[in-house]
């Protein structure tokens, strides 16, 4: 037995629930293309106008350069000085008021040579960085303790020459200088572009060092009248020693680096450093250090 009013509503409600079926189908196939459309167009080998492929391993990683940041440094590098002038106080006070030091200079004489000593440096960092427009701008504080950046220099230089006073006269200067550069101190601005987990940056500053210096300087001059008027020949032998410990000098500090992002919060850096400092008793100093480091973010 058969009811066709029955039947016909059946129909009529199952075409209505295919439809709300098919309108909701659409809707969700609507909201989902673009993502899709966007993740394939991601795929590699497409056009890089087309989207960009983030890497699985940074996706969500939660890497920033931003905020306080400390660790700890090692080094090695190589320290020049220049002992060229260490002595020139000292002579130019033997020879004070005499022809020999108006015509003749010998405080300017180049008694000592430059020399290069290699070392090792191990300390600590604590900074603070800001993103300003893609850019890590930031600013640090480092102390570096120093172990093998020992120079030792001894010489000696002689020369005969006439005054105009009518004197042949005869120098000889013998000098010896050491320096030690014990530990220093920088305080740096950087600037880093960050590219993922990397950061190159460079940075230029300030340094403090502290240094121990001992110049020791014999000088021996005569001389004789032979222009004809009669004066006395003279002989002298002098010695004069000045040094100091904890002797502190301002210079300059600069160079780049290199952080990489371990996790989001651990990084290791690798750095080259140029120091150059002020004259020390005429001793000059500059400093080539290259080193590396890990820090944490925070």
């Amino acid at each position: 037995m058969t009811y066709p009013h029955y039947d016909n509503a059946l129909r009529r409600r199952g075409q209505g629930v295919a439809l709300r079926a098919l309108l909701l189908g659409a809707a969700v196939a609507t909201f989902a293309a673009p993502p899709f459309a966007a993740r394939a167009a991601d795929w590699p080998g497409e056009s890089p106008l087309r989207g960009s492929f983030e890497p699985p391993a940074l996706a969500g990683s939660g890497i920033r350069w931003d905020g306080i940041n400390f660790g700890g440094q090692f080094g090695v590098g190589n320290m020049i000085t220049n002992f060229g002038s260490s002595n020139s106080e000292q002579v130019a006070y033997d020879f004070r008021n005499t022809t020999v030091l108006n015509e003749y200079h010998p405080e300017n004489w180049s008694t000592l040579p430059s020399s290069v000593t290699n070392g090792r440096t191990y300390g600590g960092f604590l900074g603070y960085s800001a993103q300003w427009e893609g850019v890590i701008l930031g600013a640090d504080i480092t102390y570096n303790k120093t172990t093998g950046f020992d120079q030792s220099e001894a010489d000696s230089i002689g020369r005969q020459f006439n005054t105009s006073d009518g004197y042949n006269n005869n120098v000889t200067i013998d000098s010896q200088a050491t320096v030690r550069l014990k530990d220093y101190a920088t305080f740096r601005a950087r600037a880093g572009y960050p590219m993922g987990q990397f950061m190159p940056y460079a940075f230029a500053g300030v340094a403090v060092g502290r240094f121990d210096y001992a110049v020791s300087t014999r000088i021996r001059a005569s001389g004789t009248d032979v222009g004809g008027g009669g004066g006395s020949p003279y002989s002298s032998d002098h010695t004069y020693t000045d040094s100091k410990q904890n002797a502190f000098s301002a210079g300059f500090a600069g160079g780049v680096g290199l952080d990489v992002a371990l996790t989001p919060n651990v990084f290791l850096r690798a750095e080259w450093e140029y120091l150059t400092f002020g004259a020390i008793n005429g001793i000059r100093n500059s400093l080539n250090n290259g080193r590396v480091g890990v820090g944490m973010r925070f």
